[in-house]
């Protein structure tokens, strides 16, 4: 017991690697499928491929507990607007994959009713070939995605986000003082004519009882 309290039991690093590494190795996509990529897409949890080995066998169905969003198969311009709401709800920071040739361009669909590619409606972070797309090219995607994870910055992204807030919260704190200020002075002009209501009021009062004492 001795010895073992004598051994080193902790180590030093960067906030910014240990949180990209719990990051990268808890990656939880959000599968959007509508056609065939979307069947490529379940072969990943099975044996042969097990995305549980890159921490990603956490497949949600809530954007809010999910920060990779799957897109497979044709999106229709009715659909667009789902879509883009799901995004909106993804976790931050969120990333956003184009699973085959449907979601990356359209496909073989050059029609009225289909998107051109979905980052006509959302942001894209990789793309992926094929139709439909190999359960290893999404695992390449993931790949991709974990590099751009080891690439960011905690801290700088942090300090971006302190920084919007305290832009808003000072244009909050303008918009409140110079609407603050309108209602004093509309509330002053109120009050002063009240009384010069009230000023009129006495002396017409006084010139009635000065006429009829």
């Amino acid at each position: 017991m001795a010895v073992e309290a004598q051994e080193a039991n902790f180590f030093t690093t960067k906030l910014d690697f240990i949180v990209n590494w719990g990051r990268k190795n808890s990656l939880w996509p959000f599968p959007y499928g509508t056609a065939c990529c979307a069947i490529e897409f379940m072969s990943t949890e099975t044996s042969p491929y097990d995305l549980s080995r890159i921490g990603s066998e956490y497949v949600r169905f809530t954007p809010r507990q999910s920060d990779v969003l799957a897109v497979q198969g044709t999106i229709t311009y009715k659909q667009a607007p789902i879509l883009k709401r799901i995004y909106e709800q993804l976790a931050e920071p969120k990333w956003v994959i184009a699973m085959g040739a449907c979601a990356t361009s359209g496909g073989v669909y050059d029609c009225y009713c289909t998107v051109p590619g979905i980052d006509n409606i959302i942001p894209v972070d990789v793309y992926i070939g094929g139709c439909p797309s190999r359960p290893e090219a999404f695992f390449d995607a993931m790949f991709e995605i974990q590099k751009k994870v080891s690439d960011e910055s905690y801290m700088a992204q942090r300090k971006e986000r302190l920084k919007e807030q305290w832009e808003l919260l000072q244009a909050k704190t303008a918009q409140a003082k110079q609407e603050l200020s309108e209602y004093s002075r509309a509330k002053a002009q109120e009050l002063k004519e009240k009384a010069e209501c009230l000023k009129n009021t006495a002396i017409r009062k006084a010139e009635f009882w000065k006429e009829n004492p």
